[in-house]
C-alpha cells in the first residue's frame, strides 16, 4: 500500500466518526496533502500524526507549524533527510491554514499572497512573478510543452483575466454554462504560469477559496484524490498541436469541476488525458443539468444539513434572505427540492 493510501485511511477515520468540526478539519487536511501529489510529493509520518492532533483539537494550527519547523530543523542534520518530505509537509500545513481562513480578496494580489504564504523559505521567488520564459516537458503530451505567457506580460494578462471575471455575471446562467466559464477562468490563470514553481497548487488553493464565496461546500475528496488529474486536465485545456490533430480540450477539466461541485462520479483517469488515448479520453459524455450555480450551491448545503434555516443558507452563499427565499421557491417549482413536515421542525429533501 502506498503512502497516499496510508495517510488517507488514517485521516478518513475522523470522517467516519461524523463530528462536524473534526470532519471539516479532516477534509481540509486531505485536500492540502492530496495537492502535493501534483509534484509527486508525499507527506511524512510525522505530519500525519501532527495533523491528527490538530483534528482532535489538542493543538492549533500555529503549534502545528511550530512542530513541523522544529522537526525539520533537526532533520537537516541527518544523512537520510528527504527534502521532498519537507516541502510536502510545510506546504500542506500552509494550505490547511489558508483554507481554514475566511478572508479572501478576489485579485491578482491574492494569488501572489497565496504563493508567498505557501512557498516562503522553501524556494526562491515565492510571491514574485517569474522574470524569464520557460517550458515544461509533460508526460500527458509525450514530452511536449504548453505555451505559457511571456514573462513580460504576466502582470497585465492576469489583471485582464481578473477584471473580466469580476465583471462577469453568473445570473440566469445554467449550471453547465457556469461550470464551463469557471473552467475557462481557471485554465486562463494557470496558463499564465506566473511563478517559477508551485503554479498548480497556488491555482488550486485560489480557486477553492473563490468557489467558497459562492457558498459551495467543496467535495474535498476530488482534489485530495485527483490533483494530478487536475494538472493534466489544465495541460490539455491549453495545448494545441495542429500537425498531430490535437486541440485544446476543456472536457477533462469540466468533469473534474462537475465532481467537485455536484458530487457527480465521472471517472477521472490520468490515462484518459494522454494525447495518444484519443479513443478513450472522452468516453463519458457530460451529463448537463438545467439549473443554476446558485441552486447547486443550495443543493450541496441541503444535502449536508437538511434542517438548516434559510437565514443560515443566506449567510453561507452571501445573498439576502429575500433572494434565498426566491431561489428556493423556484427550486420547489422545478421539483429540485421539497419541504418535509412543519416549517419549524421539518427538513429539506433534495430530489
Amino acid at each position: 500500500m502506498d503512502k497516499k493510501k496510508d495517510w488517507s485511511l488514517e485521516l478518513s477515520e475522523y470522517i467516519k466518526q461524523g463530528e462536524p468540526n473534526k470532519v471539516e478539519k479532516t477534509k481540509t487536511w486531505e485536500t492540502a496533502i492530496g495537492l502535493q501529489d501534483v509534484d509527486g510529493l508525499k507527506p511524512s509520518k510525522y505530519l500525519i500524526e501532527t495533523a491528527k492532533e490538530h483534528i482532535e483539537g489538542n493543538i492549533d494550527i500555529e503549534e502545528v507549524k511550530e512542530r513541523i519547523d522544529e522537526y525539520y530543523e533537526v532533520q537537516t542534520s541527518r544523512k537520510n533527510f528527504e527534502k521532498e518530505n519537507e516541502e510536502a509537509d510545510k506546504v500542506s500545513v500552509r494550505i490547511t491554514e489558508i483554507l481554514s481562513e475566511k478572508a479572501f480578496n478576489f485579485s491578482p494580489t491574492e494569488l501572489l499572497n497565496i504563493h508567498k504564504k505557501l512557498f516562503q523559505d522553501i524556494f526562491e521567488g515565492a510571491g514574485i512573478y517569474r522574470d524569464y520564459n520557460f517550458t515544461k516537458k509533460e508526460w500527458v503530451l509525450n514530452g511536449d510543452t504548453v505555451t505559457y505567457a511571456p514573462f513580460e506580460t504576466i502582470k497585465e494578462t492576469l489583471e485582464y483575466d481578473f477584471n473580466q471575471e469580476k465583471n462577469f455575471s453568473y445570473k440566469a446562467l445554467s449550471l453547465d454554462e457556469s461550470i464551463k466559464h469557471i473552467c475557462k477562468f481557471t485554465s486562463n490563470i494557470w496558463q499564465v504560469h506566473p511563478f517559477c514553481e508551485g503554479n498548480t497548487r497556488t491555482t488550486a488553493v485560489f480557486i477553492i477559496k473563490y468557489l467558497k464565496t459562492f457558498g459551495f461546500n467543496i467535495n474535498d475528496e476530488v482534489f485530495a484524490e485527483n490533483s494530478w488529474y487536475f494538472r493534466n486536465s489544465l495541460v490539455r485545456a491549453n495545448y494545441n498541436n495542429f500537425e498531430k490533430n490535437v486541440f485544446e480540450d476543456n472536457t477533462f477539466l469540466e468533469k473534474f469541476f462537475y465532481n467537485l461541485l455536484t458530487n457527480t462520479k465521472y471517472e477521472l483517469k490520468n490515462r484518459y488525458t494522454h494525447i495518444d488515448n484519443i479513443k478513450n479520453s472522452n468516453n463519458d459524455n457530460l451529463k448537463y443539468k438545467n439549473y443554476t450555480l446558485e441552486e447547486q450551491a443550495i443543493i450541496n448545503i441541503l444535502k449536508t444539513t437538511p434542517t438548516i434555516t434559510q437565514e443560515n443558507i443566506a449567510i453561507q452563499i452571501n445573498k439576502s434572505l429575500r433572494t434565498v427565499k426566491a431561489y428556493m421557491s423556484e427550486m420547489q417549482k422545478k421539483g429540485l427540492i421539497e419541504r418535509k413536515n412543519s416549517k419549524k421542525s421539518g427538513e429539506w429533501t433534495v430530489n
